[in-house]
C-alpha cells in the first residue's frame, strides 16, 4: 500500500468522522468547545497512533485465539497513559473530558484500524495509517467544536445535543459536495481495445 493512498484515505476519502461514522459519541458529546475537541482530539490521535505500532509490532507473535484480547489491553495500557498524562498537565481538561477520555479504550476506530490494517502491515504503513485517521479524526472535532462554539453565541441550539447532530450533517453534506465536484474533473476509466463488455444471458457453461 501507497503512503500517499494511506493519507488520503484517512483525511479525506475514508475519513472516520464524515465517512465511516465511527466515534460518534464522543465527536457530538465533546465537541461543545474547542479546548475539549482539542483535548480529546490529541488524545485519540495519541492512542491510535500508538496503538497502531505497538500492534504492527506484535503482530507475529500473537496467537489468533487471543488477538483481540491482546489488541484491547495495548489500547486500554495506552488510553490510561494518555489520561494519567492529561490529568498530571492539565487538570481542568482532565474535569472536563470526563468519562470520555477513559471510554478511547472502547473506541471502535482505534480497534477498527488494529484489526483491519495495523496486524496485516509493517511498522510503517502502520503508524502512518494511525496519524492519518488519527488526523481526519481529530480535525472534524475541532471543526465541529469550533463552529458550535462559535454559533452557541447567537444559537442556543449549538450548545445543545441537537446542535450536535445538524452540525455533523452540515460536515458531511459539504463534504459530499465537494467530492462530487472533484469527481466531474476526474478521467472517467476508459476499457482498452482488448476489453469489451459482455452480456451473456442465460446459463453459462
Amino acid at each position: 500500500m501507497k503512503l500517499s493512498t494511506v493519507w488520503l484515505r484517512g483525511l479525506w476519502d475514508q475519513n472516520p468522522g464524515l465517512i465511516q461514522l465511527l466515534g460518534l459519541c464522543p465527536l457530538l458529546a465533546v465537541s461543545n468547545t474547542v479546548d475539549n475537541a482539542i483535548g480529546l482530539g490529541l488524545a485519540t490521535l495519541f492512542v491510535l497512533v500508538m496503538s497502531n505500532a505497538s500492534i504492527s509490532l506484535i503482530r507475529h507473535l500473537v496467537d489468533e485465539a487471543i488477538r483481540l484480547p491482546a489488541f484491547v489491553l495495548v489500547i486500554a495500557a495506552l488510553t490510561t497513559s494518555a489520561e494519567l498524562l492529561i490529568q498530571a498537565f492539565d487538570y481542568p481538561l482532565y474535569q472536563s473530558l470526563g468519562i470520555f477520555l477513559p471510554l478511547i479504550v472502547t473506541n471502535c476506530l482505534i480497534l477498527g484500524r488494529a484489526e483491519a490494517l495495523a496486524r496485516q502491515e509493517p511498522l510503517l504503513i502502520s503508524t502512518m495509517d494511525g496519524i492519518a485517521q488519527g488526523l481526519g479524526f481529530f480535525l472534524v472535532l475541532v471543526s465541529l467544536g469550533a463552529i458550535r462554539e462559535w454559533v452557541s453565541d447567537t444559537l442556543i441550539l449549538a450548545a445543545l445535543p441537537p446542535g450536535a447532530f445538524i452540525a455533523l450533517g452540515m460536515l458531511i453534506a459539504i463534504h459530499q459536495v465537494i467530492q462530487k465536484t472533484l469527481n466531474r474533473f476526474r478521467p472517467k476509466t476508459q476499457l482498452s481495445s482488448k476489453e469489451r463488455r459482455v452480456r451473456t444471458t442465460g446459463d453459462i457453461s
